[in-house]
Parts: structure tokens; C-alpha cells; sequence
């Protein structure tokens, strides 16, 4: 696997996608305000801008399965995304995300970030744990 520094993670949705930044160092994962999206197609130039900012050596998009390992809907979706985010020349890595948006909740909670609480906020701290997930099991792959 190549040196990883940086990356963004991607929790895909049809209408918006949220996105985290981490680095493998503390293993740790910043919310970026998400991004809107028509049918699971995001702006493109603002994903190249993002890319542009943050400089990573890879991407992450979390792969929803249910807990029985099976895929759902919403998987081939956010394979395709994947797939699509190849255009940028980057190594592309599927993290299994079951359970992200529920310990999402739960995070923005523990923080009083409840009544703050909004779809937005949600989708980008589930790309905190897609992030979290990947960097903390990276020495095992």
C-alpha cells in the first residue's frame, strides 16, 4: 500500500454526500461541509476543488452492507461513485460503513450538537468514521 498522509472520505447519498478529511498520524477525522448532489452525481468541479485543497493520496467512500454482509440498494450507488472518482488519479478504497450515520448521532449528541443536529452534520461526521475506520485498520491490510 502506498505512504498514506492524507485522505477524504465520502459518506454517498442520492441528494448529499458528506465528506471528512483525516490523516494517518493521529488517525483522526475532520467533518468538511458536504455537498449537494442530483441522483448520486455531485459536482464534479467541487469534488476536484476539495481534492485540490486538501491534497490526499487517497480516497474513501463508504460502502453501505447490511449486517448480514449482503448489499442493499444503495450499494451499487455508492460502487459507482467510487468508480467515478477514479477520474482524479487517486487510489479509491471502499470502507464498509454499517452503522455509520447511527454513531454519527450519536457523536453529535455526546457533543450537544443535537438540536444543532442536521442532515448535513450527520452525513459528515458518518464520513468521520468511514475515515476513522480506514486509518484505523490500514497497518492490517
Amino acid at each position: 500500500m502506498p505512504n498514506i498522509n492524507t485522505v477524504l472520505g465520502f459518506d454517498f447519498g442520492l441528494r448529499r454526500i458528506g465528506i471528512a478529511a483525516g490523516q494517518s498520524i493521529t488517525k483522526t477525522a475532520t467533518p468538511i461541509p458536504g455537498i449537494s448532489a442530483k441522483a448520486g452525481v455531485p459536482n464534479w468541479q467541487e469534488v476536484a476543488k476539495l481534492i485540490k485543497e486538501w491534497q490526499p493520496q487517497a480516497l474513501l467512500v463508504g460502502i453501505p452492507l447490511l449486517m448480514d454482509d449482503k448489499e442493499q440498494p444503495m450499494t451499487e450507488s455508492a460502487r459507482q461513485f467510487a468508480m467515478s472518482l477514479k477520474q482524479f488519479n487517486l487510489p479509491v478504497y471502499e470502507v464498509d460503513e454499517r452503522l455509520s450515520t447511527r454513531e454519527a448521532r450519536s457523536r453529535l449528541s455526546e457533543i450537544n450538537e443535537f438540536k444543532n443536529m442536521n442532515h448535513r452534520k450527520v452525513d459528515s461526521m458518518a464520513a468521520c468514521i468511514i475515515v476513522e475506520t480506514f486509518l484505523n485498520n490500514i497497518e492490517k491490510t
